[in-house]
């Protein structure tokens, strides 16, 4: 089980890899034509959501185990 201030850290990196992936996946630059030009960073997108995930879930089951053991 991890500690609580362990746990908010990694729910935040989550938080914050899940708003870094939809800025990498929406971000366009001016008027180019080609797809690789308008999303330059779109293949960061997918391995940032499945490291938040992965956060995620850790946190998650840490502090579902965590509340299950102080009832």
């Amino acid at each position: 089980m991890l500690k609580f201030k362990i746990e908010i850290f990694l729910l935040l990196m989550s938080i914050t890899l899940f708003t870094l992936s939809a800025f990498c996946f929406s971000y366009a630059i001016g008027n180019a034509r080609l797809v690789d030009a308008l999303f330059p960073y779109r293949s960061y997108a997918i391995p940032f959501v499945g490291f938040g995930s992965g956060l995620m879930a850790v946190a998650s089951v840490s502090y579902s185990k965590r509340s299950k053991s102080c009832l």
